[in-house]
């Protein structure tokens, strides 16, 4: 895998995970921890777009 290629999945999953949690926090139902943990997990993706990107 190339590293734009890798880059564009880990784009891709960003996107998906930040809807994820836009829809998350408009349900009252959901699980603040289960919010927080994926808010945790797009940052981290973020972080490794940002470090693949200036490399």
């Amino acid at each position: 895998m190339t590293v734009a290629s890798h880059l564009q999945e880990l784009r891709r999953k960003h996107e998906t995970l930040s809807t994820s949690v836009e829809k998350a926090q408009r349900n009252p139902a959901m699980d603040a921890l289960k919010i927080s943990e994926m808010k945790k997990q797009k940052l981290k993706l973020k972080e490794e777009i940002t470090r693949l990107s200036q490399a």
